[in-house]
């Protein structure tokens, strides 16, 4: 049973799916491990770390995805892996497979199996699996790091000989994993911080972080948490309102931290550019978003605009890989509890059920086609096309 991690080549990802703790729990379960050479070099981790935890270093991605069984990524293959990827090998990793229907077919003609770990269920047994917490969780701390670093003024209140500096005011909008870490973070430097969310639920965990909750609390709110515990898409009317409500909060914010997404659906908007011209110059907006199109209206991805009045609008991508050795840690092991179950320790062999909840959840392919129910009905594999008389690139 070969695992194979490649280095990532997907935009500027820093992260890696192994770091030498799970190499090491991988070859406990009768695993032979290939690491591509330089794999772990942006998250801290050298060949030599990875040979010491005893894989094998292998001096291309398709030397090693030669053969193997498993194969763990961070983002989806690119075009060229895929040429690469075994058929018949399991591959997982974050799909991001919503508007990259053709990507998902590629990865089914490719005759793998791909696993998408941000569709792992929230449940107790899968609490160790879910990547989207995991890196959620680092992002949220992130923004207010990158936040406070923007800024550039002090965080917390000072009374001084010289006077009293007063503590910063941190809005945080959507109050999920990256949200709850964000509040937690911003109290924790000192700033005196509020929150929105359109979920009745995280009223109670907001106050219980030392923040104050700010939202319309009308019947549509009361019910507007999925049975997943997603947030809905709310009605223009409710969003209308929740804007008139934050308009005035927001031109008093020093620092503003969205971070609202609904999976599979753009980003919502929640801060207009009349929001923005409405704050003090000085002060910051980090759009966690920004890869969904953004929870700002001025903000674009990988950039950081500074409006007229002085306003820095942060759209940095892949959060999470600005901290890759603390992000990659926390992947890794989220990917090792998910492989780990789809082991048979005892024959140390691969032994998928694929009727487990886990499987069915996140399994995109299998056998050539497109199987998880959200994009089966959109994919129609046909073989790919060939011309007369001409050759087809695998």
């Amino acid at each position: 049973m070969r695992i194979a991690v490649p280095a990532e080549t997907q935009g500027a990802e820093t992260r890696v799916a192994a770091t030498p703790e799970t190499v090491r729990k991988f070859i406990g379960l009768g695993a032979e491990v290939a690491v591509e050479t330089g794999a772990g070099l942006a998250s801290g981790i050298s060949d030599a770390d990875y040979q010491a935890a005893g894989a094998t270093i292998a001096p291309s991605a398709a030397e090693a995805l030669a053969g193997a069984a498993i194969v763990l990524k961070v983002r989806r293959p690119g075009e060229a892996e895929i040429a690469a990827l075994p058929a018949g090998a399991l591959v997982f990793g974050i799909m991001d497979p919503h508007g990259n229907e053709e990507a998902v077919a590629a990865l089914g003609r490719a005759g793998v199996s791909a696993f998408a770990m941000e569709f792992m269920p929230r449940i107790t047994r899968a609490q160790v699996m879910d990547v989207l917490s995991s890196q959620a969780n680092i992002a949220g701390y992130r923004a207010v790091i990158d936040g406070a670093a923007e800024y550039g003024r002090a965080m917390p209140m000072m009374m001084t000989a010289a006077g009293t500096v007063p503590a910063a005011r941190v809005f945080i909008m959507g109050v999920g994993v990256a949200g709850l870490q964000a509040i937690a973070t911003a109290r924790r430097l000192g700033a005196i911080v509020t929150a929105t969310d359109v979920r009745p639920a995280t009223k109670e965990q907001v106050e219980s972080l030392g923040a104050k909750f700010l939202a319309v609390e009308d019947d549509e709110f009361k019910q507007a948490q999925t049975a997943g515990g997603y947030a809905k898409e709310m009605s223009k009317e409710y969003q209308a309102k929740q804007a008139e409500l934050t308009a005035s909060h927001i031109a008093k914010q020093d620092i503003v931290i969205t971070t609202a997404l609904i999976p599979g659906r753009p980003a919502p908007k929640l801060i207009s550019a009349a929001m923005v011209q409405s704050m003090k110059a000085g002060s910051v907006i980090v759009d966690l978003a920004v890869e969904r199109g953004g929870n700002c209206e001025l903000a674009r991805p990988g950039e950081t605009v500074v409006t007229e009045n002085g306003v820095r609008i942060v759209g940095h991508l892949n959060l999470p890989g600005r901290l890759a050795a603390t992000s990659s840690q926390l992947y890794a092991k989220n990917l090792f509890a998910f492989v780990e179950t789809l082991i048979d320790k005892k024959e140390k062999v691969l032994a998928v059920n694929w009727e487990d909840e886990l499987v069915k959840a996140t399994a995109l392919t299998r056998d050539g086609a497109v199987i998880h129910p959200n994009f089966a009905a959109k994919q129609e594999l046909e073989p790919e096309p060939v011309v007369e008389g001409s050759v087809t690139n695998g």
